[in-house]
């Protein structure tokens, strides 16, 4: 598509070579099909015999999705041509993975969507309050915190050996960032995209792979959070938080109301600090000297 050296300016978005937008495209399209169309691979293409449980069966798909993600990297490095920069730090930075500035990676983002989720943080503290006061009756303070605690470490063992918290949190978020931001958003600036067109359209190619709904919602979001910061951190740990969290609580009956204004007032501190919570300089050295796939230096 383009040599490295082909863009060095964040402010031109052309691509290097006359198809490189088309072929950005197909090969998002591309990846997307195949990172479905490989969880099959065990049945369809191996032959093998049907899984015998949940847990075989999502363990097939967990070496899938691995060996989808690498070959969407592996083709998305050959396609920028990202192997002549040598250094091999340098090149996991193309698809923001990097050690630097980890911090900010995984605090902020982590404070900045928990925002959205002041409803569901009150409504569960509103069942713990009620669940307190049932199991208070008849026991003491004492009593009630060694239960409280036993409880909390037989969640933690559970939540360990569960295949769909292992799916849900780790291998999911991973791999579906790193296909679906990692490899396609650098594609996509490379093809010569503006920032704004990557981030309402790339999820529909998140869409061909998994579904329609919240999960475009959160596609804008991801990519914002990656072309913000150039760093494929904060949209797998923003990933893995909506994963825990589910969808945000907008009212509920136990709170009288004091859920929906919760909501209100974090989705609308959300919005404010959005901008400035993701500013380039927060989690970059610099903004300058920048190659097509650096979309953070766009923003300024």
């Amino acid at each position: 598509m383009a040599t490295p050296a082909s863009f060095h300016h964040p402010a031109s978005p052309q691509p290097a070579i006359p198809g490189a937008a088309a072929a950005a495209v197909a090969a998002c399209a591309a990846m997307a099909v195949s990172y479905v169309a490989v969880l099959y691979a065990p049945t369809a293409l191996l032959r093998l015999p049907p899984p015998t449980s949940l847990r075989v069966f999502l363990h097939r798909r967990f070496l899938c999705a691995a060996f989808s993600s690498s070959a969407s990297l592996l083709a998305t490095a050959s396609l920028l041509r990202v192997w002549s920069i040598g250094d091999s730090s340098v090149v996991l930075a193309v698809f923001g993975i990097r050690r630097d500035h980890l911090l900010q990676a995984v605090a902020i983002p982590i404070l900045l969507t928990s925002l959205v989720y002041a409803g569901s943080f009150v409504a569960r503290m509103g069942r713990l309050w009620l669940w307190l006061r049932a199991n208070s009756c008849g026991g003491g303070d004492e009593e009630l915190e060694i239960g409280w605690a036993q409880r909390l470490a037989h969640r933690i063992r559970a939540s360990v050996g569960d295949v769909m918290v292992w799916r849900n949190c780790v291998v999911a978020p991973i791999t579906e960032e790193l296909v679906f931001r990692a490899c396609m958003v650098p594609l996509l600036l490379c093809g010569g995209f503006k920032i704004y067109n990557i981030i309402f359209l790339s999820p529909v190619f998140f869409s061909l792979g998994v579904q329609l709904g919240y999960t475009v919602i959160f596609g804008w979001y991801a990519v914002f959070l990656f072309t913000r910061t150039g760093n494929i951190v904060p949209p797998i740990v923003a990933h893995i938080f909506c994963n825990i969290m589910g969808l945000p609580v907008f009212s509920s009956p136990q709170t009288r109301g004091v859920a929906s204004v919760a909501f209100l007032a974090g989705s609308l501190s959300f919005f404010w600090l959005l901008f400035p919570a993701t500013s380039p300089k927060l989690y970059n050295s610099r903004i300058d000297q920048c190659s097509c796939w650096h979309g953070y230096c766009r923003w300024s």
